[in-house]
């Protein structure tokens, strides 16, 4: 066993003894040691229940004939950081925690791991250090939260942030505003609809690194504690069979997990986490030209929040993640070896029971495309992610003038001063990787819009949008401002088009034109210290994944 490098042998005595204050003994010495990374907080709600939850993990391990050792990472709460200087933290908290991990799992030389995520940059985190110890693992993520009721209605966390600018134009009253403040999240879990939480949890699925149902049962279910209590058991199987994440996830798992991705049209975060994870795999060609090639043969088939009206709720009473992979089974990869020790054709033989109003089929679907879209052009040489799954058909085709802001505070102010009118296309630079730093999300001002009615204006960012942003918003235009992209050489008044069926973003200058004005640009510096300099010094660009080099 790999954990004999900490127990085994007259030279590990003092090793020994450390783990005997830990309360082991001779009989546990004999057994596999397995870490659980678990990411348990008090402030985040889609790891408020991970504290219980793990006991019945830790009990299952036991009864197995295992020796559980738990250990816990950070989670930033996307929600609660947002639109503050907080959200600076939150791409760079996936390093973090994927280095908490491999730390922890080398230092104690596991020989496997339990990773027990939810929310956004924890799940890929976890996934990126799975990918670099190679050890059989397991993830068990922790289920997305029950939508609440305002008014009759089905509600959660997306429509208070639109709410928010809706009160804001005197579309809503204050007093209804509290009541959905107090009722559109009911619990622990992650937030209700097809956010960037909830879309992870889905691919990690599909990639085969969690047990087939595992990203739809709720967070407060029985069915989430049975789940976590199979996988439990399941990971000695794949210690027995000594199956690991390089088994698991492969070129053609990460394909399948694309497929299912647009299929869903899931978040655009994405496609910065997908060829994030696959990196640290390594010798694999994932990146947001994949993403492009299979959005154009992969139909969109589940509408979800933000995009529709279902919820992950919906989703899971459909039959979940393995109802929407036997419904695109001719798209996939089936022979791809998953956690289950089992194929994903073996796993699919189980699926019986599909809502096909809810998850379409590929011959009947919401859209002919996928919900992802790449573009490029003048301004986004290198790309630029849009989730057309989430964008009306009328606002496929825009072009308009632009107004432009060098932070997303600077936006949000005019938003709330009614300086953004339709037709308008808003301009948010100097917000990627290295420019933010750390690629914030612009989810408050897409709420602020959507929440003034503003239907038709478009907004285009270095940055990144959150899962629920909902609209004609591209993001992770690349190269960025701050590493002198031509977005920064975009001035009020410019006009851009933007053609979502042709794939095409341009600004109306001549190439001549945008050399010229970006040999006069200086660039907006941050007063930087700390850890949010040292990311901006290692990060890569938004089309390379965001790693750090």
């Amino acid at each position: 066993m790999r954990s004999d490098n900490i127990k085994k042998g007259i030279n590990r005595t003092s090793h020994r003894s450390l783990l005997r204050a830990c309360g082991l003994n001779d009989e546990d010495m004999e057994k596999p040691f397995i870490g659980i990374a678990n990411s348990y907080t008090d402030i985040v709600p889609g790891h408020i229940h991970l504290k219980d939850l793990v006991q019945d993990v830790k009990e299952v391990i036991r009864s197995e004939g295992g020796v559980p050792f738990e250990f816990n990472t950070m989670a930033v709460c996307d929600g609660i950081a947002m639109n503050h200087e907080g959200m600076y933290f939150s791409l760079p908290s996936r390093e973090i925690i994927a280095n908490t991990v491999e730390s922890m799992a080398m230092a104690h030389q596991f020989d496997a791991l339990i990773c027990m995520p939810t929310c956004d940059k924890v799940v890929p985190g976890m996934l990126m250090a799975a990918a670099r110890l190679d050890i059989p693992t397991i993830f068990i993520t922790g289920g997305p939260m029950m939508p609440g009721k305002f008014h009759g209605e089905v509600v959660d966390f997306i429509n208070v942030t639109e709410a928010v600018g809706a009160t804001q134009s005197g579309k809503m009253s204050e007093e209804d505003l509290y009541e959905l403040e107090r009722c559109a999240c009911p619990g622990a879990g992650s937030c209700a609809g097809l956010f960037t939480a909830n879309t992870m949890a889905c691919l990690t699925e599909t990639l085969g690194m969690s047990l087939p149902g595992c990203a739809t049962a709720h967070a407060v279910s029985d069915k989430k504690v049975d789940i976590a209590r199979k996988s439990a058991k399941a990971i000695f199987g794949l210690i027995e069979k000594d199956i690991k994440p390089s088994d698991v996830m492969t070129q053609e798992s990460f394909e399948n997990a694309i497929v299912v991705d647009l299929a869903l049209g899931g978040s655009t975060n994405t496609t910065l986490h997908i060829p994030a994870i696959a990196h640290e795999v390594g010798g694999l060609d994932v990146n947001i030209d994949l993403f492009d090639k299979l959005s154009h043969e992969v139909p969109y088939i589940c509408s979800i929040r933000p995009g529709g009206n279902n919820r992950m709720i919906d989703v899971d009473n459909a039959g979940g993640i393995p109802a929407v992979m036997k419904n695109l089974e001719s798209l996939l990869h089936t022979d791809c070896v998953t956690c289950t020790s089992k194929t994903v054709e073996e796993n699919l033989t189980e699926v019986t029971d599909i809502d096909y109003d809810v998850i379409h089929t590929i011959d009947s679907p919401v859209r002919t495309e996928g919900g992802i879209a790449v573009l490029y052009g003048n301004i986004a040489p290198n790309g630029s992610v849009i989730k057309q799954g989430a964008v009306n058909e009328d606002m496929l085709v825009h072009s308009g003038p632009c107004k432009v802001y060098n932070s997303e505070e600077e936006c949000v102010t005019a938003i709330e001063n009614d300086e953004i009118v339709d037709g308008d296309v808003v301009v948010i630079r100097y917000e990627g990787p290295k420019g933010g730093p750390g690629m914030r999300e612009m989810l408050n001002p897409t709420a602020a819009i959507m929440g003034r009615e503003l239907f038709h204006v478009a907004l285009i960012t270095d940055g990144r949008f959150s899962g629920g942003s909902r609209g004609p918003c591209i993001g992770h235009i690349s190269p960025e401002a701050a590493a002198g992209g031509p977005i920064a050489a975009i001035e009020n008044g410019d006009i851009v088009s933007i053609n979502v069926k042709e794939r095409s973003i341009k600004l109306e200058l001549t190439d001549d034109e945008i050399q010229e004005r970006l040999s006069k640009v200086k660039p907006v510096e941050r007063n930087l210290k700390g850890w949010l300099r040292q990311y901006q010094q290692l990060a890569t660009s938004a089309d390379k994944g965001g790693i750090l080099k």
